[in-house]
């Protein structure tokens, strides 16, 4: 090779603290696509609904939170349809849960690809986030559509002024749950374990992330115990993302200043310890 001859790709350790080649990750867009397409047609493929289970599965969740909270346990929603006002938490609820759940496991789906051919690790969990975009925006479609519904039949609710902030909203949960997600994927190269109380613990979060109650009546209900859900940063965005779409709801700032703040630093932080185990990993997962 002579001398003014240049590689086309160079592959180094990373030296840095903090590497997310933006460069490199938009030089292999092509594979993050892939990634992407192959994350949404393979969840349901080979099932009876399909697709549909993206419908199914916040509806039928929602009408089991209207009877047992709102029925049985009398949390009352004022003027705001007790299934709106489920089915608009679980919404937002659904994407962070699965969100950081396959983000924590990048490492370890994607073993046998990661030993074999090189590309950018990061592309891995920016798949999954971007891969639940997509269903994301299949519920959010019919958010809407029961949106219009109560509106047609005269219920008293209306998207508040400051509705552009859902984007803001939107990104506080990526930036949260590929933050904690990169933290736990580092662990779970080593202790397999903990992947199975990942799912159980977000499982258990729900109760505490004001999906299926607001932050007021918590306070009411709980009384000492709402701390647990005050000191939930998720609890907070979704407080925000629901007083964005019903405007007789007070503007929940916090959700979107401190969400914004610890979001970037999770992710930051995330990153830290992806990189770190990105260049060990292969050795003991």
């Amino acid at each position: 090779m002579s001398k003014t001859s240049q590689w086309l790709y160079e592959i180094k350790p990373k030296g840095k603290l903090i590497d997310l080649n933006l460069k490199e990750i938009w030089r292999y867009r092509d594979l993050l696509v892939i990634f992407v397409k192959r994350d949404i047609v393979t969840v349901y493929k080979q099932t009876i609904l399909g697709p549909l289970w993206f419908i199914i599965q916040p509806l039928f969740t929602s009408v089991v939170f209207t009877l047992v909270f709102n029925e049985v346990a009398g949390i009352n929603n004022g003027a705001i349809p007790n299934f709106l006002f489920n089915l608009t938490g679980l919404t937002l609820w659904s994407y962070f849960k699965e969100s950081l759940n396959a983000t924590s496991n990048a490492f370890k789906s994607n073993a046998s690809l990661f030993g074999k051919v090189y590309f950018p690790r990061f592309i891995a969990p920016a798949s999954k986030v971007i891969s639940g975009l997509f269903k994301y925006g299949i519920q959010l479609l019919i958010l809407v559509i029961f949106y219009i519904y109560y509106v047609y039949n005269g219920m008293d609710v209306s998207p508040s002024y400051y509705m552009p902030l859902m984007l803001v909203v939107i990104l506080n949960v990526i930036l949260l749950a590929m933050g904690i997600g990169m933290i736990l994927s580092a662990f779970t190269t080593k202790y397999r374990d903990l992947s199975l109380l990942v799912g159980f613990g977000l499982n258990l979060l729900m109760y505490l992330s004001a999906v299926m109650y607001s932050m007021d009546a918590a306070q009411d209900k709980l009384k000492d115990y709402y701390w647990a859900v005050e000191w939930n940063p998720i609890a907070h965005i979704i407080e925000s993302y629901r007083s964005l779409w019903f405007n007789s709801l007070e503007m929940h700032w916090p959700g979107i200043y401190v969400g914004l703040g610890l979001g970037i630093f999770l992710f930051f932080i995330g990153l830290i310890f992806f990189n770190r185990t990105e260049k060990t990993f292969i050795d003991t997962v």
